[in-house]
């Protein structure tokens, strides 16, 4: 049974960084697409960056710049590094998974999602 568990969220100044962490168990992440999405009240869950069973690595225009998605096989987790913080990324963030070779566009085929992880950016 494959399950995703985040870690590493909390409360941070603007500016400031986090490293999310999603832990992936019961399956290997070399054959799995992985994904941070993030939801703020009353908004629609989004996507912030997949990282490709391929390799490829797609993120949000909002986040380029600022946040980096890697994976660490030996440690079986993604990991999301997030510099340069603002109040608007301030959200729930989940990590997701899905099979195949590329991430996905359309959120509804990831069929695997952790509990989410809170991240707020305030002073």
């Amino acid at each position: 049974q494959l399950q995703l568990v985040e870690s590493g969220g909390g409360l941070v100044q603007p500016g400031g960084s986090l490293r999310l962490s999603c832990a992936v168990s019961g399956f290997t992440l070399e054959y799995l697409n992985v994904g941070w999405f993030r939801q703020a009240p009353g908004k629609e869950r989004e996507g912030v960056s997949c990282s490709g069973r391929s390799g490829v690595i797609t993120s949000a225009d909002s986040v380029k710049g600022r946040f980096t998605i890697s994976r660490d096989y030996a440690k079986n987790t993604v990991d999301l590094q997030m510099n340069s913080l603002k109040p608007e990324d301030s959200a729930v963030y989940y990590c997701a998974a899905v099979r195949g070779v590329h991430c996905p566009a359309n959120i509804d085929e990831y069929g695997w999602w952790g509990q989410g992880t809170q991240v707020t950016v305030s002073s």
